[in-house]
């Protein structure tokens, strides 16, 4: 099947402007013209891509085509890069999905050396570790940072590394609640704040260490340095990951809530399998900076 590559960046535009309106000023088009080219590719494919919500959602089948679109854009605009005196612009995006730990604290400082060499700007979306895969599933983005070591259909899988959380607690809320001492009934009347309901660690936490399944009362703060300064402030028990805590456990103003109790994530790292210079590149500069920050495996 011959694809109208105009057609297929008006689909990509539509989803990532958020609409028909927005997508006709990217491509300096009318919005009938935009809607006339989705049709079409709909009627050559013969199924539904978008359903036409505000903002629009893209269908089962429209996520694949979604991701055949973004690898065929990014071999384009590497080709034509190697053509001499071709007058493309020849930037190039990486969508990536991350967990908003690794964010905060080491991507994108790993990033950045390959952001310098190339002509590249970022898109990163941000959910849990454990859903980051659905982004790539989807064909939202070109690679993601993931818990799972299973790599998706037409991707390729490879570790970086474990980071290690402590369930933290400042002083003064420690003495408030765990006084007599770290027990089931304390830590189920103690307050305990999460990153998102997609946020599977306290859970893990308490199955592990208490033999507990839910917890009466949870915060939710979906910002990470918010989420650690909730915790510093007396306010509530959370995880942290290593990297963010090192100071303030250095300090004094944050204790792990029972020593020798971490919980380690393994990070594996899942792209697209395609023979792109940059996608290539783009790996063996996360594993490399990986291999620096995180633990083992």
């Amino acid at each position: 099947m011959d694809f109208d590559f105009k057609q297929l960046q008006a689909l990509a535009t539509v989803i990532d402007e958020q609409g028909f309106d927005k997508a006709a000023q990217k491509l300096c088009l009318t919005q009938s013209a935009i809607s006339q080219r989705v049709r079409q590719l709909e009627i050559q494919i013969g199924h539904i891509l978008i359903i036409r919500s505000s903002p629009p959602q893209l269908t089962e089948t429209g996520h694949q085509v979604m991701m055949f679109y973004r690898q065929l854009a990014l071999l384009h605009s590497e080709f034509a890069a190697m053509v001499p005196g071709s007058s493309e612009n020849n930037w190039n995006t990486l969508s990536i999905g991350t967990n908003a730990d690794s964010l905060c604290t080491w991507l994108l400082d790993a990033l950045g050396p390959l952001l310098q060499s190339h002509r590249l700007v970022l898109d990163l979306k941000i959910d849990d570790q454990e859903q980051t895969h659905e982004l790539l599933r989807k064909g939202e983005v070109m690679g993601c940072i993931s818990a799972r070591s299973v790599a998706e259909k037409g991707c390729n899988c490879m570790p970086l590394g474990v980071m290690r959380y402590r369930c933290l607690v400042s002083p003064d809320f420690y003495q408030r609640y765990f006084a007599t001492g770290v027990t089931q009934e304390a830590i189920v009347e103690a307050p305990c704040v999460e990153f998102s309901s997609k946020d599977e660690l306290i859970l893990r936490y308490l199955r592990r260490v208490f033999q507990i399944d839910s917890h009466p009362k949870i915060h939710r703060i979906p910002l990470t340095d918010a989420y650690m300064g909730f915790i510093s402030k007396g306010n509530a028990w959370g995880i942290v990951p290593d990297q963010q805590s090192e100071q303030a456990r250095a300090e004094g103003s944050l204790i792990e809530l029972l020593p020798n109790k971490p919980i380690d994530v393994p990070l594996y790292w899942h792209i697209w399998n395609l023979k792109s210079q940059v996608s290539q590149a783009l790996s063996a500069q996360l594993q490399k900076s990986a291999q620096t920050i995180l633990l083992p495996m």
